[in-house]
């Protein structure tokens, strides 16, 4: 899938919870915050979930910011999840 066609999808899903496969393999779980042409932003759901590349927010696993950034061209998958999912 294409950058492009990555950005359009994490548009689609920003402020749902949605689950992130990045080309190394580590999954990453939590709500997409904010999204650009180079980046989203995910919040994890509690706790210290995940990692990530770029921006690591002032809030990393608070209740409040950004979250941390994962480089959209890092992104193998996305799939919307639920709360009940993992």
């Amino acid at each position: 899938m294409g950058q492009s066609n990555m950005y359009d999808l994490c548009c689609k899903y920003q402020g749902k919870r949605v689950r992130i496969t990045d080309n190394q393999g580590q999954v990453h779980v939590g709500t997409i915050t904010r999204v650009n042409r180079r980046m989203v932003w995910i919040q994890p759901d509690s706790g210290f979930g995940g990692f990530g590349f770029g921006f690591w927010g002032p809030y990393y696993g608070g209740g409040s910011g950004f979250g941390y950034g994962i480089a959209l061209g890092a992104i193998a998958g996305i799939i919307l999840t639920s709360a009940f999912l993992w």
